[in-house]
């Protein structure tokens, strides 16, 4: 109730404004997108960037990667990979090829960086940063506050800015709109900026960046449509949403669910070694269910560096709302002490896992 309101305002005037003068802004950025020749800036070089710095590259766009760890950025350089489902081939292959972006200027495919004075360059800048939590386990922002500080002295008209990293709803809205109009551009006019949250799992032989649906909202009906246009052009299937709030809580969704029917097989894990029952035996059995059932397993972690952390983003941004959310993480302690507790039992051994990704 609090937030329909405030969106129909915004798409209401973001509505007025395209039907009354066409954005010619947009048309341009848009049109250099379908024909390959915009430069794609990727800010954070991890699982998350690389891998999709990489992508739009096989497609032909030219590249250039930030990061602030100078070691990852002289790796790169090197043509040397250091994330093991990447090979260094691909790397070195791609870094040696250039893109004619126009008459007489040729760009490098695939370039790596730390001179964030560079970010005039792209035409679109695409934010995958760190969203951790602090030491009293509420979100820690500073990543993408500091990321956008760096940014915001080389921005100019006619770049789109997309963030990836998870976080909260209103993230986008109230940290990197807020800032981008404060130096006196108009989002939806001047610089368009759109929420796309990463879905990586790193090393899965079936599901990539091509064939993962992509989630995404913008901030104006007008960024969206640059925002679908961009990804478009590396993904298979772009999922439009209404609002860069709405995208930013898909992404809590996804996880909050694995993270919540993880920690109820591991706690079932520790009532069925109680009752001699095999756990695994049980949730094979029931997952024959042809509906309503999607298997979990127990296993001392929760399946990648996201899911423990993202019901605390949820519940602190829900209690603004007047709403309590439970985040209690007991039912892993409980397994990770029961797993060291049976691996000092037996001598070793492994255990299993909820599953990666983000």
């Amino acid at each position: 109730m609090l937030y329909a309101p405030c969106l129909f305002g915004m798409h209401f005037a973001s509505l007025i404004y395209t039907a009354g003068k066409r954005n010619l802004m947009k048309e341009q950025l848009i049109q250099k997108i379908k024909d390959h020749k915009a430069v794609v800036g990727i800010v954070g070089l991890g699982y998350v960037g690389l891998p999709l710095m990489l992508r739009f590259t096989e497609v032909g766009f030219p590249t250039l990667g930030f990061d602030i760890d100078k070691a990852k950025v002289e790796e790169l350089k090197k043509g040397k990979s250091y994330i093991g489902h990447i090979p260094s081939a691909t790397i070195a292959e791609r870094s040696r090829k250039g893109v004619q972006i126009a008459e007489g200027k040729t760009v490098p495919l695939f370039y790596a960086t730390n001179d964030y004075s560079r970010a005039s360059e792209p035409d679109a800048l695409i934010l995958c940063v760190p969203t951790p939590l602090n030491r009293n386990r509420e979100p820690d922002l500073s990543y993408v506050r500091n990321t956008v500080s760096s940014l915001l002295p080389q921005l100019r008209r006619g770049q789109i800015i997309s963030l990836e990293s998870t976080t909260y709803p209103g993230t986008t809205e109230e940290e990197v709109r807020y800032e981008i109009e404060r130096r006196g551009f108009v989002v939806g006019k001047d610089i368009f900026l759109v929420y796309s949250p990463e879905r990586e799992d790193p090393g899965n032989p079936l599901y990539n960046t091509r064939n993962i649906p992509k989630v995404c909202g913008g901030s104006t009906t007008d960024c969206l449509e640059v925002g679908r246009a961009l990804y478009g052009e590396v993904v298979e299937r772009v999922v439009v949403l209404s609002s860069t709030r709405a995208a930013e809580l898909t992404k809590l969704l996804e996880n909050i669910y694995r993270a919540v029917n993880i920690g109820l097989v591991n706690e079932l894990k520790v009532v069925a070694d109680r009752m001699g029952i095999d756990i695994r035996e049980v949730i094979d059995a029931a997952a024959t269910k042809p509906f309503g059932f999607t298997p979990f397993y127990p296993g001392p972690g929760l399946g990648g560096h996201c899911i423990p952390i993202d019901p605390f983003y949820l519940s602190w941004k829900a209690r603004e709302y007047g709403c309590l959310l439970s985040t209690s993480p007991s039912p892993r302690d409980q397994l990770q002490h029961l797993v060291c507790r049976l691996l000092l039992e037996n001598g070793g051994g492994g255990g299993g896992g909820g599953g990666g990704g983000g």
